[in-house]
């Protein structure tokens, strides 16, 4: 008898129905992104080779007020539709005037 009791024990156990322990979902640990790097400072101004950018002002002046240079063979004078050697000097200052009215349109190195 305790043979059947012990049968019929494991009988019910086996029919009950036993649930899988629920595995709560796993979220991966991501280190959060490094704030973006700051812009890099703006590049220093280049002062350009011929110092044009001292004569700046003379942009729009009459081409009588351009002051006489010290080296001469560093600067040219020429009306914006005057033919003019195309070689490029980066020491040499070209001053570009309107032939009709005489006014100085561009100052630039080259």
């Amino acid at each position: 008898m305790k043979r059947l009791g012990l049968l019929a024990a494991l009988t019910l156990v086996a029919c009950v129905q036993v649930e899988a322990p629920r595995e709560t979902p796993v979220t991966p640990i991501v280190d959060p992104a490094p704030p973006p790097a700051p812009p890099p400072p703006p590049p220093e101004p280049v002062r350009d080779s011929c110092r044009s950018d001292e004569l700046q002002y003379l942009i729009g002046r009459h081409k009588n007020e351009i002051p006489v240079p010290v080296n001469p063979a560093l600067r040219r004078v020429a009306c914006t539709t005057c033919p003019v050697t195309m070689d490029y000097n980066p020491q040499r200052l070209n001053i570009f005037f309107d032939q009709v009215t005489g006014i100085i349109k561009e100052v630039k190195c080259g």
